[in-house]
């Protein structure tokens, strides 16, 4: 290849890796503080790919920079080309028996205070030279990084479809009702939300799956509830219930399936109609075929989920 061909090959790599980061950040301001870059040089390679390609890869608005139709066609074919790359890349590791590779994951606070940190655990110790990397977000934000192609396997509460997405793990979570061994309710079976009310109740925020579903279940009973706290973080809450023996808060079995086999917790199921209707997802994208190294562990992980 000719040197002037090899520096265009470059410079197209380059241009690419650029135009991805500003439609991920929606801004090349955010871009050029994420890759360390000058916007000038953003704003240069992303112009010499719309020569190149010419036509206008963005439409450019006061709020930011969206892609336009051939700029999420270009985006489609980046991303999926990156994962081509870095899926070969992993599965000539994985010819030396799984002794290398990296998975990159994101999950919901509830799935990763303890229940992914001990399966990571637990695999690598079969597999010591696998690294993972967690990032911890709200639901929606996972999923978009399952869409832009920043991480490999998302995990999530999901009441919901969503396009582009594969489901490759799907089990029902509904609402329980979480309290210390010793609180007065655990000598029932099942327990219904009017049951909650007298007690002190730490509650995740309204956006939130679990809260929501409490809320219109609570709407449609006409129960009163007023929460003496409201986090977003799950560990708040949960650190709620050491200090306070009657509290109650509610989330999914997954959220605190660590702290019930040590005895520390207790999960109460909820009769009251409506509490079922959220789902765990494990998402990947659309079309995607994961590294030998990721789907390994993706097989291992739907044993663990089951419990």
């Amino acid at each position: 290849m000719a040197t002037s061909q090899l520096v265009a090959r470059q410079l197209q790599d380059t241009a690419l890796r650029y135009f991805l980061e500003v439609v991920r950040c929606g801004s090349i301001s955010e871009a050029s503080t994420r890759l360390n870059v000058a916007s000038s040089a953003i704003s240069r390679h992303i112009a010499q790919l719309e020569a190149l390609l010419e036509v206008s890869l963005f439409d450019r608005h006061a709020r930011g920079m969206v892609p336009s139709a051939a700029g999420e066609l270009l985006a489609v074919h980046a991303i999926r080309s990156a994962h081509d790359a870095e899926r070969v890349v992993g599965d000539v590791q994985a010819l030396q028996g799984m002794q290398r590779g990296r998975v990159r994951l994101v999950a919901t606070e509830g799935f990763s205070m303890e229940f992914l940190p001990r399966v990571i655990s637990d695999f690598v110790a079969q597999h010591p030279g696998i690294q993972f990397h967690l990032g911890v977000h709200p639901p929606a934000d996972c999923t978009r990084r399952i869409l832009m192609g920043d991480a490999d396997i998302g995990f999530v509460m999901s009441r919901g479809a969503e396009k582009d997405i594969k489901v490759e793990h799907l089990q029902p979570s509904p609402v329980m009702a979480v309290m210390q061994p010793t609180h007065p309710l655990v000598r029932f079976k099942q327990i219904s939300l009017r049951q909650l009310v007298p007690y002190p109740l730490a509650l995740p925020e309204p956006d939130t799956t679990v809260r929501q579903l409490f809320d219109i279940a609570c709407h449609r009973q006409r129960l009163p509830v007023e929460p003496v706290l409201t986090s977003s973080y799950i560990a708040s809450l949960l650190g709620f219930l050491r200090h306070a023996p009657l509290g109650i808060t509610i989330c999914g079995e997954i959220s605190v399936r660590e702290p019930i086999e040590r005895g520390e917790l207790v999960a109460m199921p909820l009769k009251d109609r409506g509490l079922d209707l959220r789902n765990i997802e494990v998402q990947t994208l659309v079309g995607r075929t994961l590294s030998r190294t990721a789907q390994a562990f993706l097989d291992y992980l739907r044993t663990q989920l089951a419990g």
